[in-house]
């Protein structure tokens, strides 16, 4: 028996560019695409990342992702996205991607005089 193990990342299935500007085809070319499962509770206002499954298209990834993680009726809204889509900046970098923010002094609101009446501010 001839078996690899190959570790996957987030967005490493199918089509890839390559820096020639071609396409690389992945090792499995028959695997379907990863989706990235955001789920609404009955609770929050905000979606929250909640896992990944892998589906043939958005239909089927909504259709999962219903079953797999809104079982107990948690769930009031759910969105899919398919990993190669997602892009994420670098934290490795963060300092100098979130500097520009620093030089806006009317965002921080620091000089204002709050009354001693308010607590939680």
């Amino acid at each position: 028996m001839n078996e690899f193990i190959r570790k996957y990342y987030y967005g490493d299935y199918g089509d890839k560019e390559t820096p020639a500007g071609g396409m690389q085809h992945s090792p499995v070319d028959n695997e379907w695409p990863l989706w990235e499962v955001f789920i609404r509770s009955r609770q929050g206002l905000d979606h929250k990342h909640v896992g990944s499954l892998h589906a043939a298209d958005a239909q089927m990834a909504m259709e999962n992702a219903r079953d797999v993680y809104t079982r107990r009726q948690e769930g009031i809204s759910i969105w899919v996205v398919e990993s190669k889509y997602i892009h994420a900046s670098n934290p490795d970098e963060a300092e100098s991607f979130y500097e520009p923010a620093n030089d806006k002094v009317y965002r921080h609101p620091t000089f204002y005089d709050l009354p001693d009446e308010l607590t939680h501010m």
